[in-house]
Protein backbone atom coordinates (compact mmCIF):
# COMPACT_ATOMS: atom_id res chain seq x y z
CA UNK A 1 0.00 0.00 0.00
CA UNK A 2 1.37 3.42 -0.91
CA UNK A 3 2.19 6.06 1.67
CA UNK A 4 -0.46 8.32 0.10
CA UNK A 5 -3.19 5.67 0.49
CA UNK A 6 -2.14 5.06 4.11
CA UNK A 7 -2.42 8.79 4.78
CA UNK A 8 -5.90 8.94 3.20
CA UNK A 9 -7.06 5.99 5.31
CA UNK A 10 -5.68 7.57 8.50
CA UNK A 11 -7.47 10.85 7.72
CA UNK A 12 -10.76 9.09 6.96
CA UNK A 13 -10.44 6.96 10.11
CA UNK A 14 -9.86 10.07 12.21
CA UNK A 15 -12.87 11.78 10.61
CA UNK A 16 -15.09 8.79 11.28
CA UNK A 17 -13.88 8.56 14.89
CA UNK A 18 -14.59 12.25 15.47
CA UNK A 19 -17.99 11.90 13.82
CA UNK A 20 -18.96 8.93 15.98
CA UNK A 21 -17.79 10.64 19.16
CA UNK A 22 -19.64 13.83 18.30
CA UNK A 23 -22.90 12.09 17.49
CA UNK A 24 -22.92 9.29 20.06
CA UNK A 25 -25.53 10.99 22.25
CA UNK A 26 -27.59 11.76 19.17
CA UNK A 27 -27.70 8.06 18.24
CA UNK A 28 -28.96 7.14 21.69
CA UNK A 29 -31.63 9.83 21.96
CA UNK A 30 -33.07 9.91 18.43
CA UNK A 31 -34.26 6.39 17.69
CA UNK A 32 -37.53 7.86 16.40
CA UNK A 33 -35.74 9.78 13.65
CA UNK A 34 -36.35 13.27 15.07
CA UNK A 35 -33.59 15.69 14.26
CA UNK A 36 -32.99 17.42 17.64
CA UNK A 37 -31.33 20.43 16.05
CA UNK A 38 -27.71 21.39 15.74
CA UNK A 39 -26.80 18.47 13.46
CA UNK A 40 -27.86 18.88 9.85
CA UNK A 41 -28.92 15.88 7.75
CA UNK A 42 -26.02 16.65 5.44
CA UNK A 43 -23.57 16.54 8.33
CA UNK A 44 -25.02 13.28 9.57
CA UNK A 45 -24.73 11.88 6.07
CA UNK A 46 -21.08 12.88 5.93
CA UNK A 47 -20.29 11.32 9.30
CA UNK A 48 -22.08 8.03 8.79
CA UNK A 49 -21.74 7.05 5.16
CA UNK A 50 -18.88 4.87 3.88
CA UNK A 51 -19.46 6.61 0.53
CA UNK A 52 -18.83 10.01 2.13
CA UNK A 53 -16.21 10.94 -0.44
CA UNK A 54 -16.41 14.41 -1.92
CA UNK A 55 -18.17 13.21 -5.08
CA UNK A 56 -20.96 11.58 -3.07
CA UNK A 57 -21.31 14.49 -0.67
CA UNK A 58 -21.82 16.80 -3.63
CA UNK A 59 -24.91 14.81 -4.57
CA UNK A 60 -26.92 15.53 -1.43
CA UNK A 61 -28.07 18.80 0.07
CA UNK A 62 -30.58 20.17 2.54
CA UNK A 63 -29.50 23.71 1.71
CA UNK A 64 -25.75 24.00 2.15
CA UNK A 65 -25.05 23.63 -1.57
CA UNK A 66 -26.87 24.12 -4.86
CA UNK A 67 -27.64 20.95 -6.80
CA UNK A 68 -29.53 22.53 -9.70
CA UNK A 69 -26.88 23.59 -12.25
CA UNK A 70 -26.96 26.75 -14.29
CA UNK A 71 -27.35 30.37 -13.26
CA UNK A 72 -28.90 30.99 -9.84
CA UNK A 73 -30.02 34.32 -8.47
CA UNK A 74 -27.43 36.14 -6.39
CA UNK A 75 -29.77 35.95 -3.40
CA UNK A 76 -30.07 32.17 -3.73
CA UNK A 77 -26.30 31.83 -3.82
CA UNK A 78 -25.99 34.05 -0.75
CA UNK A 79 -28.67 31.99 1.00
CA UNK A 80 -26.77 28.75 0.51
CA UNK A 81 -23.67 30.35 2.01
CA UNK A 82 -25.76 31.63 4.92
CA UNK A 83 -27.22 28.17 5.59
CA UNK A 84 -23.73 26.65 5.52
CA UNK A 85 -22.64 29.13 8.20
CA UNK A 86 -25.80 28.62 10.27
CA UNK A 87 -27.18 32.11 9.58
CA UNK A 88 -30.76 31.00 8.94
CA UNK A 89 -32.44 34.41 9.21
CA UNK A 90 -30.30 35.79 6.41
CA UNK A 91 -30.94 32.66 4.37
CA UNK A 92 -34.70 33.00 4.82
CA UNK A 93 -34.69 36.62 3.64
CA UNK A 94 -32.52 35.82 0.63
CA UNK A 95 -34.52 32.78 -0.41
CA UNK A 96 -37.81 34.69 -0.16
CA UNK A 97 -36.31 37.37 -2.41
CA UNK A 98 -35.00 34.76 -4.84
CA UNK A 99 -38.42 33.11 -5.08
CA UNK A 100 -40.01 36.44 -5.92
CA UNK A 101 -37.68 36.61 -8.93
CA UNK A 102 -38.04 32.92 -9.85
CA UNK A 103 -41.28 31.56 -8.44
CA UNK A 104 -40.92 28.24 -10.27
CA UNK A 105 -37.80 27.12 -8.36
CA UNK A 106 -38.51 24.07 -6.16
CA UNK A 107 -34.95 23.80 -4.83
CA UNK A 108 -35.24 27.33 -3.41
CA UNK A 109 -38.61 26.56 -1.77
CA UNK A 110 -37.29 23.37 -0.16
CA UNK A 111 -34.22 25.19 1.14
CA UNK A 112 -36.45 28.01 2.41
CA UNK A 113 -38.59 25.60 4.40
CA UNK A 114 -35.48 23.88 5.72
CA UNK A 115 -33.97 27.25 6.71
CA UNK A 116 -37.17 28.21 8.53
CA UNK A 117 -36.75 25.06 10.62
CA UNK A 118 -33.19 26.04 11.48
CA UNK A 119 -32.12 24.12 14.57
CA UNK A 120 -35.61 23.09 15.64
CA UNK A 121 -36.60 19.48 15.97
CA UNK A 122 -37.78 18.07 12.66
CA UNK A 123 -38.60 14.93 10.74
CA UNK A 124 -36.53 14.28 7.62
CA UNK A 125 -37.36 12.65 4.31
CA UNK A 126 -35.23 12.53 1.17
CA UNK A 127 -36.10 12.91 -2.50
CA UNK A 128 -33.83 11.36 -5.14
CA UNK A 129 -34.01 12.91 -8.61
CA UNK A 130 -32.03 12.78 -11.89
CA UNK A 131 -30.68 16.34 -11.84
CA UNK A 132 -27.59 15.65 -13.93
CA UNK A 133 -29.35 13.53 -16.54
CA UNK A 134 -33.01 14.53 -16.85
CA UNK A 135 -33.39 18.06 -15.54
CA UNK A 136 -37.05 18.67 -16.40
CA UNK A 137 -38.37 15.52 -14.68
CA UNK A 138 -36.11 16.28 -11.72
CA UNK A 139 -37.64 19.74 -11.33
CA UNK A 140 -41.15 18.36 -11.79
CA UNK A 141 -40.64 15.82 -9.00
CA UNK A 142 -39.06 18.41 -6.71
CA UNK A 143 -42.04 20.73 -7.18
CA UNK A 144 -44.43 18.07 -5.90
CA UNK A 145 -42.31 17.39 -2.82
CA UNK A 146 -41.71 21.08 -2.17
CA UNK A 147 -45.43 21.84 -2.33
CA UNK A 148 -46.29 19.06 0.12
CA UNK A 149 -43.54 20.17 2.53
CA UNK A 150 -44.63 23.80 2.26
CA UNK A 151 -48.27 23.00 2.97
CA UNK A 152 -47.43 20.77 5.92
CA UNK A 153 -45.03 23.16 7.61
CA UNK A 154 -47.33 26.14 7.12
CA UNK A 155 -50.10 24.18 8.82
CA UNK A 156 -48.00 23.30 11.87
CA UNK A 157 -46.13 20.18 10.81
CA UNK A 158 -46.72 16.71 12.24
CA UNK A 159 -47.97 17.37 15.80
CA UNK A 160 -45.95 20.57 15.81
CA UNK A 161 -42.79 19.05 14.29
CA UNK A 162 -41.88 20.41 10.84
CA UNK A 163 -40.63 18.40 7.87
CA UNK A 164 -37.14 18.76 6.47
CA UNK A 165 -36.29 17.55 2.96
CA UNK A 166 -32.93 16.35 1.66
CA UNK A 167 -32.38 16.45 -2.10
CA UNK A 168 -30.22 13.77 -3.72
CA UNK A 169 -28.99 13.74 -7.33
CA UNK A 170 -28.59 10.22 -8.72
CA UNK A 171 -28.25 11.18 -12.42
CA UNK A 172 -30.77 8.40 -13.14
CA UNK A 173 -27.78 6.05 -12.83
CA UNK A 174 -28.45 2.70 -11.09
CA UNK A 175 -24.95 2.47 -9.60
CA UNK A 176 -25.06 5.99 -8.19
CA UNK A 177 -28.61 5.41 -6.95
CA UNK A 178 -27.47 2.33 -5.02
CA UNK A 179 -24.72 4.35 -3.35
CA UNK A 180 -27.15 7.13 -2.46
CA UNK A 181 -29.66 4.60 -1.13
CA UNK A 182 -26.93 3.08 1.06
CA UNK A 183 -25.96 6.49 2.42
CA UNK A 184 -29.58 7.45 3.11
CA UNK A 185 -30.27 4.11 4.78
CA UNK A 186 -27.33 4.63 7.13
CA UNK A 187 -28.51 8.13 8.04
CA UNK A 188 -31.07 7.30 10.73
CA UNK A 189 -32.60 10.78 10.48
CA UNK A 190 -34.03 9.87 7.07
CA UNK A 191 -37.41 8.25 7.72
CA UNK A 192 -38.50 7.76 4.11
CA UNK A 193 -37.42 8.37 0.53
CA UNK A 194 -39.29 9.65 -2.51
CA UNK A 195 -37.71 8.23 -5.66
CA UNK A 196 -36.23 7.25 -7.84
CA UNK A 197 -37.06 8.41 -11.40
CA UNK A 198 -36.38 5.65 -13.93
CA UNK A 199 -37.40 2.05 -13.34
CA UNK A 200 -33.85 0.69 -13.66
CA UNK A 201 -32.62 3.23 -11.12
CA UNK A 202 -35.48 2.50 -8.73
CA UNK A 203 -34.95 -1.26 -9.03
CA UNK A 204 -31.27 -0.88 -8.14
CA UNK A 205 -31.92 1.39 -5.16
CA UNK A 206 -34.89 -0.67 -3.95
CA UNK A 207 -32.64 -3.61 -3.07
CA UNK A 208 -30.76 -1.38 -0.63
CA UNK A 209 -33.88 0.18 0.86
CA UNK A 210 -35.46 -3.23 1.37
CA UNK A 211 -32.35 -4.65 3.03
CA UNK A 212 -32.30 -1.69 5.41
CA UNK A 213 -36.06 -1.54 5.96
CA UNK A 214 -36.39 2.04 4.75
CA UNK A 215 -39.60 2.98 2.91
CA UNK A 216 -39.17 4.33 -0.60
CA UNK A 217 -42.04 5.56 -2.77
CA UNK A 218 -41.42 6.11 -6.48
CA UNK A 219 -43.71 8.64 -8.17
CA UNK A 220 -42.57 7.77 -11.70
CA UNK A 221 -41.25 4.19 -12.04
CA UNK A 222 -43.82 2.01 -13.80
CA UNK A 223 -42.01 -1.26 -14.63
CA UNK A 224 -43.96 -4.35 -13.57
CA UNK A 225 -40.68 -5.68 -12.12
CA UNK A 226 -41.24 -3.36 -9.16
CA UNK A 227 -44.47 -5.11 -8.17
CA UNK A 228 -43.84 -7.02 -4.97
CA UNK A 229 -40.10 -6.28 -4.98
CA UNK A 230 -40.22 -5.72 -1.22
CA UNK A 231 -42.44 -4.74 1.68
CA UNK A 232 -40.77 -1.30 1.92
CA UNK A 233 -41.14 -0.40 -1.75
CA UNK A 234 -44.21 1.51 -2.95
CA UNK A 235 -45.20 3.73 -5.84
CA UNK A 236 -47.87 6.31 -6.47
CA UNK A 237 -47.77 5.78 -10.25
CA UNK A 238 -49.77 2.89 -11.76
CA UNK A 239 -47.74 0.04 -13.26
CA UNK A 240 -47.26 -0.43 -16.99
CA UNK A 241 -49.98 -3.05 -17.01
CA UNK A 242 -52.62 -0.32 -16.59
CA UNK A 243 -51.14 1.81 -19.39
CA UNK A 244 -50.74 -1.15 -21.75
CA UNK A 245 -54.31 -2.31 -21.24
CA UNK A 246 -55.69 1.18 -21.85
CA UNK A 247 -53.67 1.64 -25.05
CA UNK A 248 -54.59 -1.79 -26.36
CA UNK A 249 -58.30 -1.18 -25.80
CA UNK A 250 -58.06 2.21 -27.49
CA UNK A 251 -56.32 0.69 -30.52
CA UNK A 252 -58.84 -2.08 -31.03
CA UNK A 253 -62.06 -0.34 -30.02
CA UNK A 254 -61.58 3.32 -30.93
CA UNK A 255 -59.11 3.13 -33.79
CA UNK A 256 -60.53 -0.17 -35.00
CA UNK A 257 -56.99 -1.38 -35.77
CA UNK A 258 -55.56 -4.80 -34.97
CA UNK A 259 -51.90 -4.78 -36.04
CA UNK A 260 -49.19 -2.77 -34.30
CA UNK A 261 -45.44 -2.24 -34.55
CA UNK A 262 -43.58 -1.45 -31.33
CA UNK A 263 -40.53 0.80 -30.98
CA UNK A 264 -38.73 0.30 -27.65
CA UNK A 265 -35.43 0.47 -25.76
CA UNK A 266 -34.02 -2.98 -25.01
CA UNK A 267 -31.75 -1.52 -22.29
CA UNK A 268 -34.61 -0.01 -20.26
CA UNK A 269 -36.70 -1.95 -17.74
CA UNK A 270 -39.53 0.54 -18.18
CA UNK A 271 -39.49 0.29 -21.97
CA UNK A 272 -39.30 -3.50 -22.01
CA UNK A 273 -42.03 -3.70 -19.39
CA UNK A 274 -44.39 -1.48 -21.38
CA UNK A 275 -43.60 -3.37 -24.60
CA UNK A 276 -44.25 -6.76 -23.01
CA UNK A 277 -47.44 -5.68 -21.26
CA UNK A 278 -48.77 -4.03 -24.43
CA UNK A 279 -48.00 -7.18 -26.42
CA UNK A 280 -49.84 -9.33 -23.91
CA UNK A 281 -52.82 -6.98 -23.85
CA UNK A 282 -53.04 -6.72 -27.65
CA UNK A 283 -53.04 -10.48 -28.16
CA UNK A 284 -55.56 -10.90 -25.32
CA UNK A 285 -57.82 -8.36 -27.04
CA UNK A 286 -57.58 -10.13 -30.40
CA UNK A 287 -54.87 -8.05 -32.03
CA UNK A 288 -51.34 -8.74 -33.25
CA UNK A 289 -47.83 -7.32 -32.96
CA UNK A 290 -46.32 -7.56 -36.42
CA UNK A 291 -42.85 -6.14 -35.72
CA UNK A 292 -40.55 -4.76 -33.01
CA UNK A 293 -37.74 -2.22 -33.41
CA UNK A 294 -35.02 -1.50 -30.86
CA UNK A 295 -34.38 2.23 -30.68
CA UNK A 296 -30.92 1.59 -29.22
CA UNK A 297 -29.74 -0.68 -32.03
CA UNK A 298 -26.55 0.90 -33.47
CA UNK A 299 -28.00 0.34 -36.95
CA UNK A 300 -31.41 1.77 -36.13
CA UNK A 301 -32.81 3.91 -38.94
CA UNK A 302 -36.18 5.54 -38.33
CA UNK A 303 -37.16 5.85 -42.00
CA UNK A 304 -36.26 2.25 -42.81
CA UNK A 305 -37.96 0.96 -39.67
CA UNK A 306 -41.24 2.74 -40.37
CA UNK A 307 -41.10 1.53 -43.97
CA UNK A 308 -40.54 -2.05 -42.76
CA UNK A 309 -43.37 -1.79 -40.25
CA UNK A 310 -45.81 -0.68 -42.93
CA UNK A 311 -44.59 -3.42 -45.27
CA UNK A 312 -45.28 -6.00 -42.53
CA UNK A 313 -48.86 -4.81 -42.22
CA UNK A 314 -48.64 -2.49 -39.22
CA UNK A 315 -51.69 -0.28 -38.82
CA UNK A 316 -50.48 1.50 -35.65
CA UNK A 317 -47.10 2.53 -34.22
CA UNK A 318 -46.61 2.11 -30.49
CA UNK A 319 -43.74 4.16 -28.97
CA UNK A 320 -42.48 2.52 -25.79
CA UNK A 321 -39.56 4.93 -25.60
CA UNK A 322 -38.02 6.18 -22.37
CA UNK A 323 -36.29 9.47 -21.59
CA UNK A 324 -32.95 8.40 -23.08
CA UNK A 325 -34.53 7.42 -26.42
CA UNK A 326 -36.93 10.32 -26.87
CA UNK A 327 -34.85 11.68 -29.77
CA UNK A 328 -35.12 8.39 -31.65
CA UNK A 329 -38.85 8.32 -30.96
CA UNK A 330 -39.14 11.81 -32.40
CA UNK A 331 -37.40 10.63 -35.56
CA UNK A 332 -40.07 7.95 -35.88
CA UNK A 333 -42.80 10.56 -35.40
CA UNK A 334 -41.30 12.78 -38.09
CA UNK A 335 -40.68 10.12 -40.74
CA UNK A 336 -44.07 8.53 -40.09
CA UNK A 337 -45.59 11.86 -41.18
CA UNK A 338 -49.02 10.86 -39.81
CA UNK A 339 -49.28 7.80 -42.09
CA UNK A 340 -50.02 5.49 -39.14
CA UNK A 341 -51.76 6.42 -35.86
CA UNK A 342 -49.33 6.83 -32.96
CA UNK A 343 -49.63 5.44 -29.43
CA UNK A 344 -47.16 6.02 -26.59
CA UNK A 345 -46.46 5.54 -22.91
CA UNK A 346 -45.73 8.26 -20.37
CA UNK A 347 -42.06 8.33 -21.42
CA UNK A 348 -43.17 10.38 -24.43
CA UNK A 349 -44.99 12.93 -22.28
CA UNK A 350 -42.36 15.62 -22.73
CA UNK A 351 -42.12 19.17 -24.02
CA UNK A 352 -39.92 17.85 -26.83
CA UNK A 353 -42.82 15.89 -28.30
CA UNK A 354 -44.84 19.09 -28.54
CA UNK A 355 -41.98 21.36 -29.56
CA UNK A 356 -40.25 19.16 -32.13
CA UNK A 357 -42.96 16.63 -32.98
CA UNK A 358 -45.36 19.45 -33.79
CA UNK A 359 -47.87 18.70 -36.51
CA UNK A 360 -46.45 15.21 -37.02
CA UNK A 361 -47.37 14.29 -33.44
CA UNK A 362 -50.94 15.59 -33.71
CA UNK A 363 -53.50 13.00 -32.58
CA UNK A 364 -50.86 10.82 -30.91
CA UNK A 365 -52.47 9.09 -27.91
CA UNK A 366 -50.49 8.68 -24.71
CA UNK A 367 -51.28 6.80 -21.51
CA UNK A 368 -50.21 8.88 -18.49
CA UNK A 369 -51.05 8.64 -14.79
CA UNK A 370 -52.67 12.07 -14.37
CA UNK A 371 -53.51 15.24 -16.26
CA UNK A 372 -54.21 18.65 -14.79
CA UNK A 373 -57.44 19.09 -16.78
CA UNK A 374 -58.82 15.60 -16.17
CA UNK A 375 -60.18 16.16 -12.65
CA UNK A 376 -61.92 19.54 -12.38
CA UNK A 377 -63.11 18.71 -8.84
CA UNK A 378 -59.57 18.52 -7.44
CA UNK A 379 -58.08 21.50 -5.58
CA UNK A 380 -54.53 20.58 -6.51
CA UNK A 381 -54.46 22.12 -10.02
CA UNK A 382 -55.42 25.50 -8.60
CA UNK A 383 -53.14 25.41 -5.54
CA UNK A 384 -50.16 24.22 -7.57
CA UNK A 385 -50.68 26.92 -10.19
CA UNK A 386 -50.87 29.58 -7.47
CA UNK A 387 -47.62 28.31 -5.98
CA UNK A 388 -45.59 27.78 -9.15
CA UNK A 389 -47.24 30.32 -11.46
CA UNK A 390 -47.52 27.54 -14.06
CA UNK A 391 -49.41 24.34 -14.70
CA UNK A 392 -47.73 21.20 -13.38
CA UNK A 393 -47.23 17.76 -14.89
CA UNK A 394 -48.24 14.29 -13.74
CA UNK A 395 -44.76 13.83 -12.29
CA UNK A 396 -45.33 16.78 -9.95
CA UNK A 397 -48.76 15.48 -8.94
CA UNK A 398 -47.54 11.98 -8.16
CA UNK A 399 -44.45 13.24 -6.33
CA UNK A 400 -46.85 15.32 -4.25
CA UNK A 401 -48.86 12.15 -3.63
CA UNK A 402 -45.71 10.28 -2.55
CA UNK A 403 -44.90 13.02 -0.06
CA UNK A 404 -48.48 13.06 1.19
CA UNK A 405 -48.30 9.30 1.74
CA UNK A 406 -45.09 9.60 3.76
CA UNK A 407 -46.58 12.46 5.77
CA UNK A 408 -49.64 10.33 6.55
CA UNK A 409 -47.30 7.59 7.72
CA UNK A 410 -45.41 10.06 9.90
CA UNK A 411 -48.65 11.15 11.55
CA UNK A 412 -49.47 7.56 12.47
CA UNK A 413 -46.03 6.48 13.64
CA UNK A 414 -42.94 8.64 12.97
CA UNK A 415 -40.40 5.82 12.73
CA UNK A 416 -39.12 3.84 9.76
CA UNK A 417 -40.92 0.68 10.80
CA UNK A 418 -44.02 2.65 11.75
CA UNK A 419 -44.26 4.26 8.32
CA UNK A 420 -43.88 0.88 6.62
CA UNK A 421 -46.63 -0.63 8.76
CA UNK A 422 -48.91 2.34 8.14
CA UNK A 423 -48.54 2.27 4.35
CA UNK A 424 -48.94 -1.52 4.27
CA UNK A 425 -52.16 -1.53 6.31
CA UNK A 426 -55.24 -2.58 4.33
CA UNK A 427 -57.14 0.47 5.57
CA UNK A 428 -54.41 3.02 4.78
CA UNK A 429 -55.59 6.01 2.79
CA UNK A 430 -54.29 9.51 2.19
CA UNK A 431 -55.59 12.31 0.03
CA UNK A 432 -53.35 13.48 -2.80
CA UNK A 433 -53.42 15.47 -6.00
CA UNK A 434 -54.94 12.57 -7.89
CA UNK A 435 -57.47 11.47 -5.31
CA UNK A 436 -57.20 8.76 -2.67
CA UNK A 437 -53.79 7.15 -2.21
CA UNK A 438 -54.06 3.44 -1.44
CA UNK A 439 -51.54 0.68 -1.99
CA UNK A 440 -52.05 -2.93 -2.99
CA UNK A 441 -50.11 -5.65 -1.09
CA UNK A 442 -47.58 -5.51 -3.95
CA UNK A 443 -46.82 -1.85 -3.17
CA UNK A 444 -48.54 -0.82 -6.39
CA UNK A 445 -51.17 1.87 -6.52
CA UNK A 446 -54.58 0.73 -7.63
CA UNK A 447 -55.47 3.52 -10.00
CA UNK A 448 -56.46 3.83 -13.66
CA UNK A 449 -54.40 5.80 -16.16
CA UNK A 450 -55.48 8.82 -18.18
CA UNK A 451 -55.37 8.84 -21.98
CA UNK A 452 -54.39 12.14 -23.58
CA UNK A 453 -53.92 13.23 -27.16
CA UNK A 454 -51.93 16.01 -28.85
CA UNK A 455 -53.88 18.86 -30.40
CA UNK A 456 -53.09 22.39 -31.60
CA UNK A 457 -53.50 24.81 -28.71
CA UNK A 458 -52.07 27.72 -26.78
CA UNK A 459 -51.73 26.37 -23.25
CA UNK A 460 -48.02 25.93 -23.95
CA UNK A 461 -45.65 28.07 -25.98
CA UNK A 462 -45.21 25.33 -28.60
CA UNK A 463 -48.58 25.67 -30.35
CA UNK A 464 -49.62 22.14 -29.31
CA UNK A 465 -51.05 20.74 -26.08
CA UNK A 466 -51.72 17.43 -24.37
CA UNK A 467 -55.51 17.19 -24.03
CA UNK A 468 -57.41 14.57 -21.98
CA UNK A 469 -59.55 12.09 -23.88
CA UNK A 470 -62.91 11.77 -22.17
CA UNK A 471 -65.75 9.34 -22.49
CA UNK A 472 -63.65 6.16 -22.59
Amino acid sequence: MSQRNETVILVLSLAITIGLAGTGIWWLTNRSGINPGGVSPEQTFSNQSPQSEQSMEQRLSAGKKLLIPGPATAKKQEAVQAIASGNYNTAITNLETSLQANRNDPEALIYLNNARIGNQKSYTIAVAVPIGKDMNPALEILRGVAQAQNELNQSGGVSGIPLKVLIANDDNNPDIASQIASALAKNSEVLGVIGHFGSDTTLAASKVYQQNQLVAISPTSTSVQLSGVGSNIFRTVPSDRFAANALSRYMLTKLQKKKAAIFFNSASSYSKSLKNEFTTAVYADGGQIVSEFDLTNPNFNAADSVKDAIAQGAEVIMLASNSSTIDQALQVVQVNAKRLPLLAGDGAYTAKILQIGGAGATNMVLAIPWHILADPQSNFPQTSKQLWYAEVSWRTALAYDAARALIAGLRLNPTRSGIQQALSASDFSATGASGAIRFLPSGDRNRAVQLVTIKPGNRTSYGYDFVPISGL
